[in-house]
This record gives C-alpha cells, structure tokens and sequence, in this order.
C-alpha cells in the first residue's frame, strides 16, 4: 500500500516537471528571430566553398598520359596491326588506373581525406 502512494507521488512530481508554462514574451521572440535572419543573411552573402578531392589526380593523369601514348603509338607505329595493339594497351592500362581508383576511394571510403578547399571569391573585372 505504502509502495503505491509513493509511485503514485512520484508520477505526479515526473508530471508536474514535465509541464513547463515559460513562454517567451512576443518582444523577445521577434528579437530572436531577427538576430537569426540577420545571421541567415551574412551567411548567405559568404563565398561558396567547394571541396575537390585530390583521390582523382592520378587517375586523371594515368588517362592523359596512356590516351597520349595510344595516339603516338597510332601515328609512329608504321605496322597497322603493332600500332592498334599498342594503342589498346595504353587504352587498357588508362581504363583500368579509372577502375582502380573507383574502386579503391569507394572501398576505402577515403573521399573526404586529402580535399582542397576552393573558395568563389567573385568575378575577375
């Protein structure tokens, strides 16, 4: 009996905390909400920054300079079938380093690691 009045006392103080009556006043309010567009507006007017993971610089020369050795081996190679197998390796070595490095930044989950960070600053008058 005695444990029942006291959980039944407990649960009415847990409701009683529960109820808050603070309500801000209305001046207050608007004031808050002011501060906070101003806030809004400044951050706004802030240049965008844009991350640019450097994961895909290899990758990217890895292409550049395989696509170049193809195209050299096309117009230097004077035996037809030499050259064309010539150029599909340099195409398969560029087309596998893409495979590798997809594969390795979504394996790794490294993409946010080695990033630069460019800041729009505007336009160049």
């Amino acid at each position: 009996m005695r444990d029942n009045h006291l959980d039944a006392e407990m649960e009415e103080m847990i409701r009683a905390s529960m109820k808050t009556a603070d309500v801000p006043t209305p001046e207050l309010n608007c004031a808050l909400k002011a501060a906070l567009h101003q806030k809004e507006a400044v951050l706004r007017k802030q240049p965008a920054i844009h991350k640019l993971p450097l994961w895909y610089l290899p990758m990217v020369l890895n292409l550049a300079t395989f696509s170049l050795l193809a195209i050299l081996a096309l117009t230097v190679i004077e035996n037809i079938y030499l050259s064309y197998f010539a150029a599909g390796i340099c195409l398969y070595a560029g087309v596998a380093g893409i495979l590798l490095t997809i594969a390795g930044v979504k394996r790794a989950n490294i993409k946010e690691d080695i990033t630069i960070c460019i800041e729009k600053r505007g336009v160049f008058a």
